[in-house]
């Protein structure tokens, strides 16, 4: 049911300086644009990597989610790993069946790859928060 690896979520409190450390520190392929995500309370920014991506994320505004993540983690620090699926409503009741958590209202939203997305709770996951995002068409974005 799970598929590849697309991502790992790193909350940071500046994502141009966390990009810096990824292309200059640890040789990433290409850093992409940064951008604002209202709905979700963070801004976004894509490193390339060889075989999968690191999404960095800051918080954007007072309310943002992120916040309370970086009270505990002020450098910053893994906050999820995503893994495609094919069938996102499919994998979100393949996931409850076997009772994990949803998070939210349980439907899924539109991820930072234009795709729906839902996240597990990381109880269920060993202390992980696991992001389920639909496969975007012709495969890695």
């Amino acid at each position: 049911m799970i598929g590849r690896l697309n991502h790992i979520g790193i909350a940071t409190p500046d994502v141009e300086a966390a990009a810096k450390t990824w292309l200059d520190l640890y040789g990433a392929t290409e850093a992409h644009a940064a951008f604002d995500m209202p709905e979700q309370g963070v801004r976004v920014k894509f490193i390339d990597l060889l075989n999968s991506q690191i999404e960095l994320i800051e918080p954007l505004g007072e309310a943002s989610p992120l916040h309370g993540f970086l009270a505990n983690n002020p450098a910053g620090g893994q906050h999820h790993v995503c893994f495609e699926v094919e069938d996102i409503l499919a994998a979100r009741d393949d996931m409850r069946a076997k009772g994990a958590r949803i998070l939210g209202t349980g439907e899924p939203r539109i991820g930072a790859h234009g795709t729906p997305v839902i996240f597990i709770h990381p109880k269920d996951s060993g202390g992980v928060l696991v992001e389920l995002m639909q496969k975007p068409d012709g495969g890695h974005s």
